[in-house]
């Protein structure tokens, strides 16, 4: 089956029932018609379901479909893309090991590894978006055991060479671990590329609709199963009803997805030379410093539109204030088009010299580009940069 039909047609067994629907099985907890089973499940001697903090039906849907869609052996779906990310370090690295990672990542991505690994003795490096293969080469250190990535990153759009970097992790024996939430399994497949593991906020497109937290992890089983030994301890479970919720989303992320890019493509094209813009960012247009790589492993350049106001902050306030459609939220990929400004908001905790360094520049804006018709989005974006 194509990836657009297993994302509808993967789904937990049906029960006496006969549903058509896949059904929520909002529980906290599973019987067992005997001791002797119960002794087996606790002792992992089958995969019979003990508690939802572990395993539930509705989680595990939703988790084999992602783990069809990225092309993956086995798959951890978490409460938020935070705790995936987070569960993917910490299970995977120890005391004395070092993450090597792009500069440019999401702001909480960033103050877990600046501020929290430290504090378990676990070291990390840092390289810019636009670094070459001799210098990701020379930043391997002999005790660096995971590269992390962010392509497209948030909020620059940088992108980064997925082909070149997984070669060099497969090289030195490094897992690379690759955060694929702007682009989604639909548009972009790290795996394909040499990544081990792919995280995801499920929250933004693959939710689609702005209703519930969601994160997951999928990969090599075998580092799978160490992250689901960390988090089933740990408590980062999915709700059942979220990933119910995930799950049906997925049926329709691809024609979704077709139409956010579609969209945001035809907004990236009518405001590139705009007055009061110095500068816009799409990874599919021709002037995107990193256009080539887009075009080899994405299929579309995805949802997000960024660009910098050539009045700055203070055009950037003028802006959002001015919006009329336009949502002023802290998300993404949602159906309604959402602007935002990464330097007071997502980003606000990194300092300005660590902003500067991945390109969030006091004017930045952040469109996440919806599903409403392409005219009247520009319409608003138009309206509300007249006389900045």
């Amino acid at each position: 089956m194509k990836n657009e039909t297993k994302a509808i047609r993967i789904q937990t067994e049906r029960t006496n029932e006969m549903e058509h629907s896949t059904p929520l099985f909002l529980t906290s907890s599973f019987c067992f018609d005997n001791a002797e089973d119960m002794r087996a499940a606790f002792a992992d001697e089958t995969d019979d379901n003990i508690y939802s903090r572990f395993s539930n039906p509705s989680v595990q849907e939703f988790i084999d479909k992602m783990v069809a869609l990225e092309g993956a052996e086995a798959g951890y779906a978490t409460a938020s893309g935070m705790s995936a990310v987070f569960g993917s370090f910490m299970a995977l690295l120890k005391q004395g090991d070092r993450l090597l990672s792009c500069n440019a990542v999401f702001g909480s991505t960033h103050t877990v590894i600046a501020k929290y690994l430290p504090k378990y003795g676990i070291e990390y490096g840092y390289l810019g978006a636009n670094a070459t293969e001799a210098e990701w080469e020379a930043a391997i250190t002999p005790n660096t055991k995971m590269i992390y990535l962010e392509t497209p990153t948030n909020p620059g759009l940088d992108v980064l060479d997925l082909e070149m970097i997984g070669r060099l992790a497969k090289k030195h024996q490094i897992i690379l671990n690759v955060d694929n939430c702007f682009a989604t399994p639909v548009n972009q497949r790290p795996i394909e590329f040499g990544a081990d593991l792919v995280v995801h906020s499920a929250t933004k497109w693959l939710d689609g609709q702005g209703r519930v937290l969601g994160g997951v992890v999928v990969g090599r089983k075998d580092l799978i199963h160490d992250i689901y030994l960390f988090c089933r301890s740990t408590g980062p479970a999915l709700s059942p009803f979220n990933a119910w919720v995930l799950s049906k989303s997925l049926e329709t992320l691809d024609v979704r997805m077709e139409r956010h890019a579609s969209n945001a493509l035809f907004i990236a094209e009518q405001l590139e030379n705009h007055a009061a813009i110095a500068n816009l960012r799409y990874p599919f247009l021709a002037s995107h410093p990193h256009a080539s790589i887009a075009k080899k492993q994405m299929q579309n350049g995805g949802g997000i539109v960024c660009f910098e106001l050539k009045g700055g902050l203070e055009a950037g306030r003028k802006f959002l204030d001015k919006l009329k459609m336009l949502s002023l939220t802290a998300n993404l990929g949602d159906t309604r088009s959402i602007a935002s400004h990464p330097a007071s908001t997502t980003h606000a905790k990194l300092s300005e010299a660590e902003r500067q360094a991945v390109n969030i520049t006091p004017g930045l804006i952040r469109i996440s580009v919806g599903l409403e018709h392409r005219d009247d989005i520009l319409a608003d974006i138009l309206q509300a940069l007249e006389g900045i």
